[in-house]
């Protein structure tokens, strides 16, 4: 969701239903207790402060609201204090989150149990609005929970309370370079915050425009992913997000939100799944949605999702992924019919190409750069996802024990990337690179953004120098005045460095990133740029894929390590990864050394051990074997692979 979508937009109030989801993917994480959930009275203030406390000089007011008509206030001065009391219904774990402006310092967000304060968060000066968390709060069936601000140096205002469950999944970071545990415990929480607890009723179709919705729902198990202020969770982020997500144990999410997209993927829809969906999963967002005809919708949205459905099979094994009818079939109709009626414009000879119809968003846009694909047919992010739908269409039919199917898309990705690489994009690289076609199908070179960006991260570009030049042409990009306008896009920036091995720049990336979570974001009413879920999702994921190079295959029981370490960071681990039923923990010292400990009480993993480059020995836990190499996208590597039982450790390292 960019900012150029706002201004295209007219307040729609539509209510659309969508294939209800199934039991199996819409219950609650404590299904069986039948007890209420853990809920807020009143979060947004709209009914005057159900249930809170006020000293003097607190309140409700109307006027600074970060959504609907009325906030929580407290005048300027200590001492002050305004308090919720809750009973917890049940035992749970969960984040306590507020939207929080204050105009000095001194003021505070408190949690209590039992009269004992679990955590506080200490304002800082502020006066637009950011979001606060404390998280982990573990509480048991009876607790009291107090929630309370206390008043500062200047005026305190709240609003949008929001309670999470706190993530199943807790991987941790340690490491000579305290910069990246830092970020990685950040990101994991901020992320976090972010997830809705299955049965909470809030708003639907909430927009800038309908800051209280048109009504109220049920939300299911879903995270947010995409602007804060909207009800809804939208393809582009979730698909980005589904990684980090996963690291944090958020897998019900996960499926549940896929699945969502699949069933809106109809015929009447030519296949498009919809933009946004309500955190009901089941309705769409009325801002995005008019009308069958009429619904934003953006080409490589469709393939991303199925990439990303392969991602999450890989991580977990779930064979729902493949198993699942209503997500079977999304797969093949993107793959197969959504190509073929959205393969008009451009003559690609025996290949396809899906296409946008260069007439804006609602209309069908060619590229996520809204800002230039109102004359795009073809664009460099559509082609690029789409050749990674292939492959993840090969790994799940060979989940499904489909292999003559698998063999298909493997064909099918191979005959696009040779396409792309002998003729769509031309010959030269950097700003003579082809990166999209108009409508009347003429080239278009120079920087694009999103679709420049696409072509080297989902590596349909072949490797060598071209592919060189062309990252070295993004990164001067990117770096001067034409750069990423939104942290959207930046967040893209170290996933294509590091699946190019620019360890370094990935890494320079990501401590940029993370140092601009204060900067307020281009939308004013999203609030600072680390508020933007997006940032928090893919530190995550860029920590443990990026740097740690982890890449699972959950239902094989295999796991891939490969070192990214950037130079001056000698050495990283993350503990208690999950692949699958179990988890892992990995370390690397350095490019050479890399430990990794199965800690499942049943089951192996068969781990292969890749380190850059040629090397004359390797060795598993000290004993030396052959050294065996294998090229991967063009680099080569050398590589070992034991077996790790449950409990155990292994040690592989090479030399020269």
């Amino acid at each position: 969701m960019k900012p150029s979508r706002l201004m295209l937009l007219t307040a729609v109030a539509l209510l659309t239903p969508l294939v209800p989801a199934t039991s199996a993917t819409a219950a609650p994480r404590a299904a069986t207790d039948s007890r209420p959930q853990l809920t807020l009275p009143d979060p947004g203030f709209e009914n005057g402060g159900t249930g809170w406390t006020f000293d003097p000089g607190t309140g409700v007011g109307t006027g600074n609201v970060h959504s609907g008509s009325r906030f929580l206030y407290l005048d300027a001065g200590t001492g002050r204090s305004a308090r919720l009391d809750l009973v917890a219904p049940r035992d749970g774990s969960y984040d306590f989150s507020a939207w929080v402006a204050s105009a000095g310092t001194g003021g505070t967000y408190t949690v209590r149990r039992n009269g004992g304060t679990v955590g506080t968060v200490q304002l800082p000066k502020r006066a637009t609005y950011a979001r606060y968390t404390v998280s982990r709060v573990e509480l048991k069936a009876g607790d009291r929970l107090e929630i309370a601000f206390g008043s500062g140096s200047g005026w305190v205002n709240a609003d949008d309370l929001m309670i999470s469950p706190a993530a199943p999944a807790d991987p941790r970071v340690t490491s000579s370079d305290p910069e990246v545990v830092e970020m990685f415990d950040w990101a994991k929480r901020k992320a976090n915050s972010w997830v809705q607890l299955p049965g909470t009723v809030g708003p639907v179709n909430a927009d800038e425009y309908h800051t209280s919705g048109t009504g109220t729902t049920t939300y299911g198990p879903t995270y947010w992913a995409g602007y804060a202020n909207r009800s809804a969770y939208y393809s582009r982020d979730m698909s980005h997000q589904l990684d980090g997500a996963h690291l944090l144990g958020l897998d019900t999410e996960n499926e549940t939100m896929l699945r969502s997209y699949a069933a809106s993927a109809t015929a009447e829809h030519q296949y498009f799944p919809v933009w946004s969906l309500n955190f009901d999963a089941r309705t769409y967002l009325s801002i995005d949605y008019k009308n069958p005809d009429d619904f934003v919708r953006e080409v490589p949205a469709v393939f991303e999702l199925v990439e990303k459905a392969a991602q999450a099979y890989l991580w977990t094994g779930d064979r729902r992924y493949v198993d699942d009818p209503v997500l079977w079939n999304f797969y093949r109709h993107a793959t197969e019919q959504f190509i073929d009626l959205h393969n008009s414009a451009k003559d690609n000879g025996t290949v396809k190409v899906a296409e946008g119809t260069g007439q804006g968003i609602f209309a069908g846009a060619a590229s996520y750069n809204e800002q230039d694909g109102d004359d795009l047919a073809e664009a460099g992010d559509t082609i690029a996802s789409e050749y990674q739908a292939y492959l993840a269409m090969a790994v799940l039919a060979r989940g499904k024990g489909d292999t003559k199917l698998a063999k298909t898309y493997d064909r099918r990705a191979a005959d696009l990337k040779a396409y792309f690489n002998d003729e769509w994009s031309g010959t030269g690289s950097g700003a003579g690179m082809v990166r999209a076609y108009t409508v009347s199908g003429t080239p278009v070179t120079g920087w694009g953004k999103e679709n420049s960006v696409f072509m080297p991260m989902k590596q349909i570009i072949d490797p060598g120098p071209r592919n060189d030049a062309y990252l070295d042409y993004i990164q001067a990009q990117e770096l001067g005045p034409e750069g990423s306008p939104n942290i959207e896009s930046t967040t893209y920036l170290p996933d294509m460095f590091f699946r190019n091995n620019r360890a370094d720049t990935a890494w320079w990336w990501m401590k940029k990133i993370y140092g601009e979570r204060d900067v307020q974001h281009v939308n004013s009413s999203q609030g600072p740029d680390g508020d933007y879920p997006e940032v928090s999702f893919t530190l995550v994921s860029q920590t443990v894929e990026g740097l740690m190079g982890i890449a699972p295959d959950a239902a094989a029981h295999r796991v891939t390590t490969q070192s990214r370490l950037p130079s001056g960071m000698k050495w990283l681990q993350v503990a208690d990864v999950p692949v699958g039923t179990g988890t892992v923990t990995v370390r690397h010292d350095g490019a050479t050394k890399t430990t990794l400990t199965n800690n499942s009480r049943h089951g192996a993993y068969r781990w292969e051990a890749r380190f850059a480059g040629a090397h004359k020995r390797i060795t598993v836990d000290g004993v030396p074997q052959r050294a065996r190499t294998k090229t991967v996208n063009g680099v080569t590597y050398t590589y070992a692979t034991p077996t790790v039982r449950a409990g155990a450790t292994a040690v592989v390292q090479v030399s020269d």
